[in-house]
């Protein structure tokens, strides 16, 4: 009898590879569908409709101004969206441990100012010299931060709070230094390409080559492994799908970046801000599932106890993620400044955090921990800058634009605490 049970057990649990035949490629199209209405209904709706959603709001934008999917104009919105993607980038590594950072928005700018004030003439660093001490000073930073919430174990929300307040006084000293009175510019070269600056079309082209290529290989073996596993893995169909999908996706990115923008003189080619934060999401994205401290982020996030009951050692990761929230914020700072063109006491650190903090939230990243990916601050990147281009070629003011991101994240984050209800009972 117990050979007869193994043998039933195993039949069972044998599923025939998606290739065998179209009936087992159909069956498992139908369980994946039938998996993704499960994880709807229960909260974790996925890309899909927040992508529904942005080309919904391109449609509109594009119906009550012609201009909004010019190519000009889309090229704009990318080296926009740039700083304020790499900021949400920064936010997750908090948010996914169920906290948050209010402090990222200046310890970016003084970054940015940091570097302008590095490669000016009072100092005349090198670039990427100036670049690797900013960055440095907003890992401390951040790591500051996170030891304070860990030691005293006072809320990261208070002690983030106090870091906002304080670091508006060290932006304001850091451009006023060298007789700066206030106002830092960035005449260096390779400071102001990397928001303002472009690749030539034919690396446009070997770019889009080597990035879908990558995405696929990485795709096609992950996607085959978990079938392998028995677990409940992608269908075939799907993966092509998505490999199909990225790849219209980059061709129509290229085309439009490598068409002529310029009025006076030729303009073409993809901003450099585009590869950096295609690079930056790559990269974080692999620590956050391929390693082993991402699946610590992701448990400490999920149920903090049961993490430190298996061994993790929560401090210690807690440290790392306020760290990386504090040198991704960095980078995104010095985009901001690139994108200037300097630096100045009137930028708005407590602004440009909660817009980080937006682009996460409306993304689909849980402010209650435990559950998000960087790709999802690069859609929600988009989604607010979307919503600023847009309402400002219809001519809406300044407050009404505020009005509506307000609204926005409000939804998103009634959304998912319904679904965490929904999904609770």
């Amino acid at each position: 009898m117990a050979s007869e049970g193994r043998g039933l057990l195993d039949e069972s649990q044998s599923t025939p590879s998606i290739s065998d035949s179209t009936g087992s490629e159909e069956a498992s199209f139908s369980a994946y569908l039938k998996g993704a209405l499960r994880k709807i209904r229960s909260g974790q709706s996925g890309l899909a409709p927040i992508l529904l959603g942005l080309v919904v709001l391109a449609i509109f934008f594009q119906t009550k101004n012609s201009l909004f999917l010019s190519v000009g104009n889309l090229t704009n919105l990318l080296t926009q969206a740039s700083y304020l993607i790499m900021f949400g980038f920064a936010e997750i590594w908090i948010l996914l441990l169920g906290e948050i950072d209010l402090s990222a928005g200046y310890n970016g700018a003084i970054s940015g100012a940091l570097v302008a004030v590095f490669v000016g003439s009072y100092h005349n660093f090198p670039w990427w010299v100036a670049i690797i001490c900013a960055l440095a000073v907003s890992t401390f930073i951040g790591a500051l931060v996170g030891a304070l919430v860990i030691r005293l174990r006072i809320p990261s929300f208070i002690v983030s709070l106090a870091f906002l307040l304080g670091l508006q006084g060290v932006l304001l000293k850091v451009v006023n230094v060298d007789n700066y009175q206030g106002s830092v510019s960035v005449s260096n070269g390779p400071i102001l390409d990397l928001v303002n600056g472009n690749l030539s079309r034919i690396a446009g082209w070997i770019l889009f080559a080597v990035s879908v290529g990558f995405f696929a290989i990485l795709t096609i073996l992950s996607d085959a492994r978990k079938r392998r596993s028995g677990s409940e893995g992608v269908p075939f169909s799907i993966t092509i799908i998505k490999l199909l999908s990225v790849a219209v996706g980059g061709l129509v990115l290229v085309l439009v970046c490598n068409a002529n923008r310029g009025v006076n003189v030729p303009l073409s080619g993809i901003p450099f801000c585009v590869p950096i934060v295609l690079g930056v999401l790559i990269l974080w994205n692999f620590v956050l599932t391929r390693t082993r401290f991402g699946r610590y982020v992701y448990a400490i996030g999920g149920n903090a106890e049961a993490a430190r009951r298996a061994g993790v050692r929560l401090g210690a990761i807690r440290l790392a993620a306020f760290g990386l929230t504090g040198m991704t914020a960095g980078l995104a700072g010095i985009l901001y400044t690139s994108r200037l063109g300097g630096s100045s006491t009137s930028v708005d650190g407590g602004q440009l955090v909660l817009l980080a903090v937006a682009a996460a939230v409306i993304g689909g990243v849980s402010l209650f921990g435990g559950r998000g990916k960087m790709v999802h601050a690069l859609i929600g990147g988009l989604i607010i800058s979307v919503i600023y281009n847009g309402m400002g070629l219809i001519g809406l003011d300044a407050a009404t634009q505020d009005v509506v991101i307000g609204l926005v994240l409000l939804s998103a984050v009634s959304v998912e605490a319904i679904s965490r209800r929904g999904s609770s009972r």
